[in-house]
């Protein structure tokens, strides 16, 4: 057996064909990813030009980036878990670089109460954050379809199919992560 053969073991497709799959997959849809990108860049544009300062490290820099392109291609459970994951470290991450002193293993509700208290994040803010957690944890947490949370359980009570319901959540997921970036708190220059 040769390098060639060991290599079409895993796949029968060529590269060319694979090429062909990934263009085709690319055009589908391309109305839709121009207009969440639209969306995407304009609430953006509340990060003012000097930008932001994104706390709790690379976990959080790497939520950010996936975050926004996940969104982009229609990702939208991946959106929602990491605008969720972001605001938790960069949360977390502000308090720590204030000498906040944390436990290991810092909940997001601690880390809510916390920046509720030190004034970092109005009620509205902590509501929000609260019901972004809200949309994750049935995502990352197996729920009966008997739980109000489930997504089919929400998809039937809502007569809307759980596509939408996911899109509406992760449109919500990526305004609520902007809207944090571009606080005080975070955003660079005026």
């Amino acid at each position: 057996m040769n390098e060639d053969d060991q290599h079409d073991l895993f796949s029968a497709a060529s590269d060319m064909q694979l090429a062909k799959l990934l263009l085709a997959d690319l055009h589908d849809g391309l109305t839709e990813r121009i207009a969440r990108y639209r969306y995407l860049n304009d609430i953006s544009a509340s990060l003012g030009e000097g930008g932001t300062i994104v706390f709790g490290g690379t976990a959080a820099y790497a939520s950010l980036n996936e975050a926004r392109s996940s969104f982009v291609h229609g990702n939208f459970v991946a959106s929602i878990l990491l605008c969720q994951a972001l605001a938790e470290n960069i949360l977390a991450g502000y308090l720590h670089v204030r000498m906040e002193e944390l436990p290991p293993k810092v909940s997001f509700n601690e880390t809510l109460k916390r920046c509720q208290a030190q004034g970092i994040l109005s009620q509205e803010d902590a509501d929000n954050l609260k019901k972004l957690a809200g949309l994750r944890n049935p995502l990352s947490h197996f729920r009966n379809i008997d739980d109000p949370d489930n997504l089919m359980r929400r998809s039937m009570t809502a007569g809307t199919a759980a596509d939408d319901l996911l899109s509406t959540d992760a449109h919500f997921a990526i305004a609520t992560a902007i809207r944090l970036l571009a606080s005080s708190h975070f955003r660079v220059g005026a």
